[in-house]
């Protein structure tokens, strides 16, 4: 019976696999049991260091100009709209006439 298992190829392929698995398993159990090896001098003398994300933009502010972004692309969207793509001039959107003259339009008040 054992001289057959070891002449099977796939009985080797899963013996081999099975000694490659308990050998790593038990490098890593070393590994573990040493504890961490300090990988510089300077962390050997000095305090535990922790890695902590600094944010260069805080959020309120990364809200902020997402909200300015959106605002803005709008306002250039409305100005290639109505300046380009219409029949007026794109410095007209930021006008309050033109404006009341399109709520009028939406409203039925006047052509």
């Amino acid at each position: 019976m054992v001289d057959e298992k070891q002449n099977n190829p796939e009985w080797n392929q899963a013996s081999r696999e099975t000694t490659v698995n308990s050998r790593v398993a038990a490098s890593r159990a070393a590994r573990n049991r040493q504890g961490r090896k300090p990988e510089t001098a300077k962390e050997e003398h000095g305090k535990n260091r922790f890695w902590v994300q600094v944010r260069i933009l805080p959020i309120w502010l990364r809200i902020l100009l997402v909200l300015l972004l959106l605002v803005g692309a709008a306002i250039v969207g409305a100005m290639i709209g109505y300046g380009y793509i219409g029949d007026g001039q794109p410095g007209d959107v930021l006008k309050k006439e033109t404006w009341t003259h399109v709520l009028d339009i939406m409203r039925g008040n006047g052509s």
